[in-house]
C-alpha cells in the first residue's frame, strides 16, 4: 500500500505545564480517573485523613483539573471537524492520591484546502475561533490564531489574483469577439 502523503501538518492548543505526563496506557481513558487510581490503598493515607496543607493542595489540584478540562473543551467545540482526535492531559497525583490534569492539549489540523483559497478562508477563521475559544487562551493558543490569520491572509491573496486572472481571461475574451481591440469613441449630447 502506498501511503497517502505526509499527514496534515497540526498545531496544539492548550497550556504547556510542567508536570508529570502519563503515557495513554498508564493514564487509561483522557480525562477519566480509573478506580484503582481513586481506591483507598492508592490513598497517601490509609486512614484517609489529610492535613490542612495538603487539603488546601487537593483544593488547588481540583480547581486546575476543573479550569484545564474546561479550557480544552473549548478548544474541541470550537475545532469541529478540524480537531484531531480528543484532548490529551497531563497529570499530577494530589496527596489524596487522585490524578488531577494540570495541563491539556488539542491537536488541531491547520493544512490549507488545496486549491480552494476560499475554503482555506473558511477553515483558518475556524482555526482561529479554536484557538482563542477558551475564557484565557495560553500563549501558544495566541500564536496559532496569528498563524491562522496568516493562513487566511495568504488565501485572500490568492483568491484576489484568480479573480484578477478571470477578468483578465474575460477582457481578452471579449476582445477577440468584437474583432477590435480598440475602445468605440461615445459622444455625450446635451439638449
Amino acid at each position: 500500500m502506498i501511503p497517502a502523503g505526509p499527514p496534515p501538518p497540526t498545531a496544539v492548543a492548550g497550556r504547556e505545564v510542567a508536570a508529570e505526563r502519563l503515557t495513554p496506557r498508564a493514564a487509561g481513558k483522557a480525562g477519566e480517573n480509573t478506580a484503582a487510581d481513586n481506591h483507598p490503598r492508592h490513598n497517601a493515607r490509609s486512614n484517609g485523613e489529610l492535613t490542612a496543607e495538603e487539603q488546601a493542595k487537593v483544593q488547588e489540584l481540583r480547581a486546575r483539573d476543573r479550569e484545564v478540562r474546561a479550557h480544552e473543551l473549548a478548544h474541541l467545540a470550537a475545532a469541529g471537524r478540524h480537531a484531531r482526535g480528543g484532548a490529551s492531559f497531563s497529570y499530577e497525583r494530589g496527596p489524596d492520591g487522585r490524578r488531577y490534569a494540570v495541563g491539556g492539549e488539542v491537536n488541531i489540523d491547520t493544512s490549507e484546502v488545496a486549491g480552494d483559497p476560499s475554503a482555506t478562508i473558511a477553515k483558518a477563521a475556524q482555526i482561529r475561533r479554536a484557538a482563542l475559544a477558551p475564557a484565557e487562551p495560553s500563549a501558544q493558543d495566541r500564536k496559532i490564531a496569528t498563524q491562522a490569520s496568516a493562513m487566511a491572509a495568504k488565501a485572500r491573496s490568492e483568491l484576489a489574483q484568480q479573480q484578477r486572472d478571470a477578468n483578465i481571461a474575460g477582457a481578452t475574451n471579449q476582445n477577440a469577439y468584437s474583432g477590435t481591440n480598440e475602445i468605440t469613441p461615445m459622444i455625450d449630447l446635451l439638449a
